[in-house]
């Protein structure tokens, strides 16, 4: 019976069942949705294993020589770690508007008000406050926003949003 279908598929007799899409954008036009948390937290630990982990490794073993050495010298051993975190991200964020993470699931960060490429000044901006952010537990707020703003976002004015298709329209 399955084959019968298919040939009547192949030979045209009946139109191939069609594939229902999830709409792109959301209901203002072409403006690209916000990131969800699931989207944003699954970036988060991409990037937290593709970059903050090896420079954590560097810090550990090659600059205080094991955990002990780290342990003695915890604040700054965390500067060790935060400043190449923070210059590393905010240059992929400079150079693309996505870390590795975002790219892998296919988001990015844009200047709120406009949806283009942020200015330098606001990722840096971003950056920083992002540390704060997460130390201060002010990332809980993403929860409670309908766009799923963090702190950070907010004051620096950006936003992270569903990136546009590979060879699709552009930024």
């Amino acid at each position: 019976m399955a084959k019968q279908r298919f040939r009547d598929v192949k030979q045209g007799r009946i139109a191939p069942p069609q594939t229902r899409q999830k709409p792109r954008a959301s209901h203002r036009g072409n403006t690209p949705r916000n990131a969800t948390l699931r989207e944003r937290f699954k970036a988060f630990l991409t990037d937290s294993f593709m970059i903050l982990m090896p420079i954590m490794y560097v810090v550990f073993y090659l600059v205080f020589n094991g955990r002990e050495g780290f342990a003695a010298h915890k604040l700054l051993g965390w500067i060790y770690i935060l400043v190449p975190y923070i210059i590393i991200t905010a240059l992929f964020l400079i150079k693309s508007g996505q870390t590795p993470g975002m790219r892998a699931y296919s988001i990015r960060v844009v200047d709120a008000k406009s949806g283009k490429q942020p200015s330098a000044a606001a990722i840096w901006l971003r950056q920083v406050l992002a540390v704060w952010d997460f130390l201060l537990f002010t990332w809980i707020l993403q929860f409670f926003l309908k766009s799923h703003r963090t702190l950070h976002e907010i004051l620096s004015g950006t936003a992270m949003v569903e990136a546009p298709e590979p060879g699709g329209s552009g930024r």
